[in-house]
């Protein structure tokens, strides 16, 4: 990991610059830092808080020092540069203090970096600045970049004794997660890192972006919060209380809890957390404050490849596509209450809402295309899952409130015809 390597050692030595880059570059300066601010706050959600946050103040003036030191650099090369150091050596010890890594700050240089970047991309070679030139700003820049990160390194590291613990623990997490070094390997990492390797785990997930409480953190819980999605891996089962200290961790709520695997393993509980919380942001699952992958297992093995249900449903119900949309809707509706229930045509059509009569005629249809498909068990279980993942997707794509959402089990509301006989006789000849 780049904060446990980088030293102020390893920094490389600055280009020297024509002065006269500075009376270039200092009118820039103003929009440039609204521009990275922008650009920071978008990309990271921790600076994307409330405007007067100390996240979203720190941002603000590590950007403009950053800047006028670059540039005051440029224009007197000779000038003691020890002015703005302690600014960054603060930022690292605010992320310490704040319980966090120092991934969040480096994300942040290295944006600043690339929007600095494009400005000098843009307005260089408009004032005929060379590109022997262009290239010796570059290495400046990035040079300056990872001095700062050295600094806030050094701030971090002076506020966190414990900061080679925290570096053994990312390494285990990461170890864990990878599933292809040997047992000796992750062993000797869990003891660096004092950590005992349950013989189950438990990944839980949050969405991008969740506010969390680091010091609410249980000392045998391993956990990236500053991930993308950030995840944390429980040792065992979680129970009740540990549930509780989760809700402590990320108080906003809205967590997925995978399944409870053989610790080696972890990467799949990590995987099915993932994709539930999809279905949660998708509407599939509900936004209760826990969601239990265990709970979810058939909706996950459905909707865990969309793709091949595609080709599922193609293979087994392409013909049906000879029907309108409509007439087939309600064939596969009557199909897959056959499939689920296996009942007679009284059974069926009180789970629908409509007449035995028009089951039966429905049953026809559908035996009349799809023929020995139905009578093969596993053809059968293929039209089945391709239904049941057909009505999931269908529950995800509507509105609230709307009937693809209701209950599997509730009748659908119906016209008077649709009780009649030979209401689907009539339908078919449309």
């Amino acid at each position: 990991m780049a904060q446990q390597t980088l030293t102020r050692g390893t920094v490389r030595r600055r280009a020297r610059l024509p002065r006269r880059l500075a009376l270039l570059m200092r009118p820039e300066l103003p929009s440039l830092a609204q521009e990275i601010i922008d650009e920071v706050r978008r990309s990271i959600p921790e600076y994307g808080r409330p405007l007067k946050g100390p996240y979203v103040e720190a941002l603000r003036i590590g950007v403009e020092r950053a800047l006028t030191d670059f540039v005051d650099r440029v224009a007197n090369p000779l000038e003691p540069n020890e002015r703005h150091h302690e600014t960054y050596r603060r930022l690292g010890r605010f992320e310490a203090q704040e319980g966090r890594t120092l991934d969040t700050l480096q994300a942040a240089l290295r944006i600043g970096a690339q929007v600095a970047w494009r400005r000098i991309m843009k307005v260089g070679p408009r004032r005929r600045v060379s590109p022997e030139v262009m290239a010796q700003l570059a290495d400046a820049l990035f040079a300056y970049i990872d001095e700062l990160a050295a600094l806030a390194l050094e701030g971090y590291m002076d506020a966190r004794p414990d900061g080679e613990a925290e570096a053994h623990r990312r390494r285990l997490l990461e170890l864990l997660l990878r599933r292809d070094g040997s047992s000796r390997v992750l062993t000797e990492a869990a003891e660096r890192a004092g950590w005992t390797i349950p013989e189950e785990a438990t990944a839980v997930v949050a969405p991008p972006g969740a506010r969390y409480v680091r010091a609410a953190l249980d000392e045998d819980v391993l956990a990236d919060l500053t991930a993308t999605q950030p995840f944390l891996i429980v040792p065992g089962k979680p129970t009740q209380e540990r549930r509780r200290s989760l809700h402590r961790v990320l108080p906003d709520g809205q967590i997925v809890v995978g399944l409870t695997v053989p610790t080696p393993s972890v990467a799949d509980s990590l995987r099915w957390a993932r994709c539930a919380l999809g279905l949660v942001e998708t509407g599939v699952l509900g936004d209760a404050p826990v969601t239990d992958c265990e709970e979810h297992l058939i909706t996950l093995w459905l909707l865990s490849d969309q793709a091949l249900i595609d080709q599922l449903a193609s293979r087994h119900l392409g013909e049906m596509d000879a029907f309108s949309a409509r007439q087939r809707d309600r064939l596969l509706e009557t199909l897959r209450a056959w499939l689920v229930t296996r009942g007679t045509a009284n059974d069926i059509a009180k789970e629908l809402g409509i007449h035995p009569q028009t089951v039966r005629y429905r049953m026809r249809q559908v035996d009349g295309v799809l023929g020995e498909r139905l009578t093969d068990a596993e053809a059968r279980f293929a039209i089945e899952a391709v239904l049941r993942a057909k009505q999931l997707r269908e529950r995800a794509a509507a509105p609230p409130g709307a009937e693809s959402g209701r209950d599997e089990a509730a009748p659908r509301k119906q016209s008077s015809n649709d009780n009649r006989p030979g209401a689907d006789r009539r339908e078919m000849s449309t």
